[in-house]
């Protein structure tokens, strides 16, 4: 027999506990249904855990520095892995703690721990019971993807949750992929002290950047000494004593390389795989995620999906702002959309890229008139100031409206200096509003008007 509820949550990520509770808040009968943890891949394996040991890492960066501000300490500066980890749980702990606390208090809410999927497009089965609900909405999320090579089935290998229970350093951590996971992992266990080579199939790292920025990333993690090795593939992988050995392949010459860890940042891939999708009438695209229009619905009536799982953004900001969309539309009975989304996101090495919008490939594309500029974070006083000048700046707007079509910019605080040109965009508000304002000094904002003086037609750089 159907258990009645009046919405069904198959994933707890960002997306499905703030909606649970803005639906109990709304005096609606709520399951939420959970195979793993509450917070989803940036509480427990993302976003909180990867940002505490970055810092980590940088505070080991900045000790062995010390001596470049003047500043003596006596003795070589060590890392206790250990440590570090234990500090890392102590935060994701605080933070999974609160999730539950806040989640168990929600009396007409009821978290069950389990794999839920479809029986039919309004009944849900899950740990032998069937829920049934007029709403149900998907926050599933993504998983690593792991490739076929030839000898992995019989090594260990890491991947961006498994390493994150690893209390030992390196002596040579081997990471395939040199795209954002992979990038920040590398200049972290560098900074701790491990030897860290990566191998990646294409030409640079992050490769969806522009390759003046991809440039400017590689420099900087070449100088904390992470070695790249590209236009590489792996043939096969074999056990090394108590390591691996990878079997390579670089254009027409084979190499191998040994090391005695092994990460693989391949990409992730979404989790539809026990959902029963076809019982709900839904079938995924040929990434396997669910499409899903501005409004986050699917193409059944009553169901929707937020979050990784539907391909419209892969970041915890974009998960919570799917469930801000969401609850507007269901509860509120507003129209909000992602339609007018604007591409946000950033890179956490040290100094992080902060991006938004067109990159320089999609100005291109656009059929617009371009103009384009960009400043060395060498000009930034705060950053000479601060003994990290490295990366650069760069903008790019449209000539004829003035409107910032998107920005690069790899520096200190970079993350959050880009959002007020975010903010611009959002508003559709011409880039000369920013150049007119006066900011404070000494910051990093304060030389994006400088920046946007230089702007120049981005065809005079072909």
């Amino acid at each position: 027999m159907s258990e009645h509820v009046d919405a069904i949550i198959i994933g707890a990520g960002q997306s499905g506990p703030f909606l649970g509770a803005k639906l109990a808040s709304a005096n609606k009968k709520v399951a939420l249904i959970e195979r793993e943890h509450l917070g989803g891949t940036c509480v427990n394996d993302g976003c909180t855990p990867t940002k505490t040991l970055v810092a980590s890492a940088r505070a080991a960066w900045m000790a062995r520095r010390a001596g470049d501000y003047g500043v003596g300490i006596k003795g070589t500066v060590t890392v206790d892995m250990k440590a570090v980890m234990a500090r890392k749980d102590k935060v994701v702990g605080a933070s999974v703690k609160s999730l539950h606390e806040w989640i168990g208090g929600l009396e007409t809410l009821e978290y069950i721990k389990g794999s839920g999927s479809f029986v039919s497009p309004t009944e849900v089965t899950v740990n032998g019971r069937t829920l049934t609900a007029p709403q149900i909405f998907i926050n599933t999320g993504a998983s690593p993807m792991i490739p076929d090579w030839p000898g992995l089935d019989r090594v260990s290998y890491l991947t961006n949750s498994s390493i994150l229970e690893l209390d030992v350093l390196p002596s040579h951590l081997i990471i395939i992929g040199a795209s954002y996971v992979g990038l920040e992992f590398a200049q972290m266990y560098a900074r701790f002290g491990s030897k860290v080579t990566v191998i990646d199939r294409g030409s640079r790292p992050a490769s969806r950047e522009d390759e003046d920025i991809s440039a400017a990333v590689r420099k900087i993690c070449e100088a904390e000494g992470v070695s790249f090795l590209f236009n590489t593939t792996v043939e096969a992988v074999a056990r090394a004593g108590n390591g691996q050995l990878l079997s390579l392949k670089t254009g027409e010459r084979r190499a191998s390389v040994e090391g005695s860890h092994l990460l693989i940042a391949l990409g992730r891939k979404p989790n539809t795989a026990e959902l029963n999708l076809a019982a709900a009438g839904l079938e995924p695209d040929k990434h396997g995620y669910i499409p899903v229009d501005d409004h986050l619905r699917t193409k059944i009536d009553g169901i929707w999906a937020m979050g990784d799982v539907n391909g419209r953004g892969a970041f915890t900001h974009t998960s919570y702002n799917d469930f801000e969309t969401v609850a507007d539309n269901v509860i509120e009975g507003g129209s909000r959309s992602i339609g007018g989304r604007v591409p946000v996101y950033a890179l956490y090495i040290d100094p992080p890229l902060g991006r938004i919008g067109m990159n320089e490939a999609e100005a291109r594309q656009s059929g617009r008139q371009v103009l384009s500029a960009t400043m060395p974070m060498s000009k930034v006083a705060r950053a000479r100031e601060r003994g990290e000048t490295e990366g650069l700046m760069k903008v790019l707007v449209d000539a004829d409206t003035k409107r910032i079509l998107g920005a690069s910019l790899l520096g200190i605080q970079a993350d959050e200096v880009v959002q007020s040109m975010l903010l611009l965009m959002t508003g559709d508000l011409p880039y000369t509003t920013l150049t007119n304002t006066m900011f404070i000094h000494p910051t990093v904002t304060e030389l994006l008007p400088s920046l946007f003086a230089n702007l120049q037609p981005l065809d005079d750089k072909q």
